[in-house]
């Protein structure tokens, strides 16, 4: 019957080569899906797939529904029976998602909600709580006599409660009975709660083999507009389980009622396993198949459901990146509240060496990512599908959650219309209110355009590549090049972000050519200062250059498509983009990054330094660019060395240096982490694990502040333990600011050339401990803290009492970066101060019964 199916799949995939998947589960269980798969069995050889227990089909098939599960726990239902009861409610919550509502009733002499937290009420039939009842489920031992008007009578009042305050799924009711058939004294309970009107259906299932009392139950399901089905082996579960669906149907299939079905974001296997984390995440869009002949249509017959899956990365395309600014996003939720793309969305946790996805990836809630929103303001106007906007002050983690941005971010938010998600567009204050356009011809553009190591961010949409088949094998700037060169009219391209990548293209050419010349005066027997120089502008435009061969490079996946925090994103700008933005005018970032090269994965290797291009027009200013160079850490740490040697006239030498052994000197940058150590294991960790008595003191001093930041998406072994190897440093004297006149002005400087600019005047987890044993990891809520230099306070001093000695120590900021200078002396042992650790612990929630 649905081979029919096969060209118009086909068709529509040739219309359309984003659709992932399209496909047609029937009512009796036959699956057709395009393009085919190959099914993999389980242990046992069999493969076990029923398309009516997805969501997508359940959801479909019938509209959202309120239950309740009354399950018998007396004696009589001990041995097999009470197993084929726990599969039975595992099987019923199997169809439920998250627009339904469920709730579990056990009784015998007396009804007990299985979750006593949940008692007299219904909850949100979400993964978390299906899981959680099954758990319940399982520890369901039997005993006693069953009185089951008792359980029908509460089951009812919770029905009642909910259709009158208005909650709940605000549609279909229903009682699932699941017993062995010995309940007695029912029939008053359905005269004053159920009867006439029937606004409740019942569903019964006879366990066992036993037909002693079918009549009655046959009788209980009958008279309110129930279903019947007796279970007597595990195998006939599934199926007797997926009747109670069809009844739910049937008032729709009469009606011809073909409501599309969207549902909440879900993995593929199929292209986890060969794409990126961003393409795995789909949602699925339904509608169920009715027979239209009259003479079945009033028997309420459904077909099955029809399906096609949606990749969320292409829907979050249509979202213009370019207008957001340097810190702006998308994101969809849904009328739950849940999340369907957000860019701090983490579905997947490595186990190993292993990307394995969340067990609670898909249902992750707006506050556990927009958490600043703790008045939930913004949630409630967005699951209640409102228009509107609000602004709110935020803290942004950054680079695995080591550091913070404190932005104030202004909330766009709609409902999309025939779906039920909502769309939320971010701006942050201060960016992305202007842009800078010049007249460029397009000869002069291309001319640019065209340069080798000139490339454009690969996720963000120039041209449309991926409906016609000539263009699917186009990248971006290859699209880009064809449409203004008028080789394929045939391209759409956004102009006003072409018009932009062209002017860039022209201005930061001569950057490029700087570069180069720079390049070729380098000799061999000089020693080499930088590894790459590098540019981004707002349009996505990055340009680079090598002073290496590729082949000696320290750090190969900086700038390339495996190290996502260095380029262009769909979600974010790059780190060292959105860092220097948020320094002061002139200033500069400097960020220690972990390299992995041969016998020293995760070694600190090369410092990366930028600094973001403002450019002032009319009084008006914007972000044009960001601009910096890669250097190795050892030329960096040696140059610094011979710096500090120096005091005033090049040859005059310091009294007190550095080198000298009653002194410590570290460069530590604005979070606290140790750029430049005497001792290299010490370089790249957080100086409050080096030396506690020393960050304390800072602390104190208002020299740094401590900010608390949440994780809701943490994965966490059940007994966390975790020992630190951290030992204590010396401290304290005076500050060799003389380092900062090579930092400041020969070396950076040197390649960040300012008059290379004249063209453009012309026209944010704690993840600092990582553990090789993963496994048993669930997800968890952590705290953990972040540390900020508080650049009000430039300069600070003082003596640290230790026991018998004292410690002094000086911290200086060094002008134009993010950088300070610490100096102690050597000579004081202050491993009685315990140790400062950015390290999250696990917040525990206290329970209580309603």
């Amino acid at each position: 019957m649905s081979e029919a199916l096969n060209p118009i799949f086909v068709e529509n995939f040739r219309r359309d080569p984003t659709l992932t998947w399209q496909y047609f589960g029937s009512s009796t269980g036959f699956f057709r899906i395009y393009p085919g798969i190959k099914w993999t069995p389980d242990e046992n050889g069999v493969i076990t797939f029923d398309c009516r227990t997805r969501g997508w089909y359940v959801q479909a098939a019938t509209s959202p529904k309120d239950i309740v599960i009354v399950v018998d726990t007396s004696g009589s239902m001990k041995g097999l029976r009470m197993t084929i009861a726990k599969h039975t409610v595992s099987t019923i919550l199997d169809t439920l998602g998250e627009n339904d509502f469920v709730n579990i009733i056990a009784y015998n002499d007396y009804i007990h909600y299985i979750e006593p937290c949940f008692k007299g009420t219904l909850v949100q039939a979400d993964q978390d709580n299906r899981k959680h009842f099954k758990q319940l489920v399982d520890k369901l031992m039997v005993k006693g006599v069953g009185v089951v008007d008792q359980a029908l009578r509460e089951a009812f009042q919770i029905l009642k409660q909910f259709q009158e305050t208005r909650q709940g799924s605000l549609c279909n009711q229903a009682i699932m009975l699941v017993t062995d058939g010995a309940v007695e004294d029912y029939e008053p309970v359905f005269e004053k709660y159920n009867w006439p009107d029937r606004k409740v259906r019942v569903f019964t299932y006879l366990i066992g083999r036993e037909v002693t009392f079918a009549d009655r139950m046959r009788w209980i399901a009958c008279n309110n507009k129930g279903y019947y089905t007796q279970i007597s082996t595990l195998a006939d579960t599934q199926e007797n389980v997926m009747e109670y669906l069809h009844v739910l149907s049937r008032p729709m299939v009469i009606n011809h009622d073909h409501d599309i079905t969207w549902t909440e974001a879900y993995m593929d296997s199929k292209l986890f396993t060969s794409q990126a984390q961003s393409l795995t995440l789909l949602t699925t869009v339904a509608m169920p198949v009715f027979s239209k002949k009259n003479e079945t249509r009033s028997h309420g017959i459904l077909l099955g459901v029809a399906g096609s899956d949606v990749a969320l990365r292409q829907l979050m395309k249509l979202v213009p990146r370019y207008k957001l600014g340097v810190h702006g996003y998308a994101f969809l939720n849904t009328n739950n509240g849940y999340i369907l793309s957000h860019p701090d969305l983490r579905p997947l946790y490595s186990e190993g060496k292993k990307l394995k996805p969340k067990p609670n990836y898909n249902s992750v809630d707006l506050s556990e990512v927009e958490w600043e929103d703790q008045a939930e303001v913004l949630r409630t106007a967005m699951i209640n599908r409102e228009t509107g906007s609000l602004s709110m002050d935020v803290k942004v983690p950054l680079d695995k959650g080591k550091r913070v941005l404190f932005l104030t971010n202004d909330y766009f938010f709609t409902d999309i219309s025939d779906t039920p998600f909502s769309l939320g567009v971010v701006l942050s204050q201060g960016h992305g209110e202007y842009i800078l356009l010049g007249n460029i011809s397009v000869e002069e553009g291309l001319h640019d355009l065209l340069h080798p190591d000139l490339t454009l961010a690969r996720d963000w949409t120039y041209c449309i590549t991926d409906i016609d088949s000539d263009h699917r094998k186009l990248s971006q700037w290859e699209a880009v090049v064809r449409f203004l060169t008028g080789e394929d009219p045939n391209l759409e391209c956004d102009e006003e972000l072409v018009r932009e990548v062209l002017f860039d293209a022209v201005v930061t050419a001569p950057m490029e050519a700087y570069w180069t010349a720079l390049a070729l005066n380098i000799s061999e027997e000089s020693e080499r200062v930088a590894d790459v120089a590098f540019l981004g502008t707002r349009a996505g435009l990055l340009r680079s250059s090598l002073f290496v061969g590729s082949e000696k490079l320290s750090d190969k996946k900086f700038l390339s498509p495996e190290e996502e925090a260095s380029v262009f994103t769909m979600d974010h700008f790059p780190l060292w983009y959105r860092q220097a933005t948020e320094q002061p005018a002139g200033s500069f970032v400097f960020n220690l990054r972990l390299a992995e090269r041969p016998g020293s994965p995760g070694e600190p290797v090369v410092v990366t330094v930028s600094t973001a291009v403002a450019v002032t027009v009319d009084k008006k200013t914007a972000i044009a660019a960001a601009v910096g160079i890669q250097m190795r850490l050892e030329f960096l740490q040696r140059t610094f060395w011979a710096a500090t040697r120096q005091c005033g006239a090049v040859d005059e030498s310091c009294p007190e240096s550095c080198q000298d052994s009653d002194l410590d000197c570290f460069v530590i940058d604005n979070n606290g982490f140790i750029l430049i150590s005497e001792r290299s294991q010490e370089m790249g960790r957080f100086l409050g694990e080096v030396d506690g008595a020393l960050m304390t003191q800072l602390l104190s001093t208002g020299m740094f502040s401590q900010v608390t930041m949440y994780d809701y998406q943490a994965m966490c072994k059940p007994p966390n333990h975790h020992h630190s190897a951290a030992r204590p440093l010396v401290s304290p004297i005076s500050a060799f600011l003389t380092a900062t006149r090579w930092l400041m002005n020969e070396l950076l400087l040197l390649l960040l050339e300012w008059s290379s600019w004249s063209s453009w005047h012309a026209d944010s987890r704690a993840e600092a401990h990582k553990h090789k044993n993963q496994d048993m990891l669930q997800p968890c809520d952590t705290k953990y803290p972040v540390f900020v230099h508080q650049t009000a306070v430039q300069e600070t001093n003082g003596v640290i009492q230790c026991g018998a000695c004292q410690k002094i120590f000086v911290m200086q900021q060094i002008p134009n970066s993010n950088l300070l200078l610490l100096v102690t002396d050597h000579t004081c042992d202050c491993s009685i101060f315990p140790l400062v650790l950015q390290e999250a612990t696990e917040v525990k929630y206290i329970l209580t019964a309603l």
